[in-house]
């Protein structure tokens, strides 16, 4: 809880000024408009309203908050993966010293040794979990060719992106979970 606390502490202290810089905000200026006699593009126009123009500083604020949730969002989707792969009581018990056969003769050194082996699990669910991301997958970048090749009525650009990187992401977690084998190690150091 203490390194929880320190890092969301660490985070605050970065964040802080940099967002009371931003709060002064640009100065104010008309916007300008596309001429819907041309063209039917609306460049601004989505579901969420935002401001037609940022300062670097608010920029910088908005992409480090965007990179920090990122991060904390990876990791706990990493983690609920991991969890519905192998969750835990579900009477399956890796391999330990000594409880099996598990021989990787070029990762056991006298110095390393295998002490966990969680085979892995070759289930339905990923097979299904990998194919409903692979389709999830194939359709933003399918929206996202779309919105590039065509003139597009609005421009979603960074929400097809986000969904793809997003789907190709929880493919490699997917397979990470339920079709590697997790391997705990030990080591013997001299310090």
């Amino acid at each position: 809880m203490k390194q929880q606390l320190l890092l969301v502490l660490l985070v605050a202290v970065m964040l802080v000024p940099m967002w009371v810089i931003a709060a002064q905000g640009p100065t104010h200026s008309e916007g300008i408009a596309v001429d819907k006699s041309v063209n039917d593009v609306q460049p601004l126009e989505g579901f969420i309203d935002t401001p037609a123009e940022l300062t670097p500083s608010q920029v910088g604020v908005v992409v480090w908050v965007a990179l920090l949730s990122l991060l904390g969002v990876l990791a706990a989707f990493h983690r609920f993966m991991n969890e519905l792969a192998r969750p835990e009581g579900d009477g399956h018990r890796p391999v330990t010293d000594g409880g099996g056969t598990v021989d990787f003769g070029w990762l056991e050194t006298e110095d390393r040794w295998i002490v966990g082996y969680d085979p892995p699990s070759d289930s339905i669910a990923g097979f299904a979990a990998m194919a409903g991301l692979t389709v999830l997958t194939i359709t933003f970048a399918a929206l996202f060719s779309g919105e590039y090749f065509t003139l597009a009525r609005t421009q979603y650009f960074g929400i097809y992106a986000f969904g793809m990187f997003m789907s190709l992401t929880g493919l490699t977690v997917s397979y990470y979970a339920w079709f590697m084998p997790h391997i705990e190690v030990a080591e013997r150091r001299e310090h």
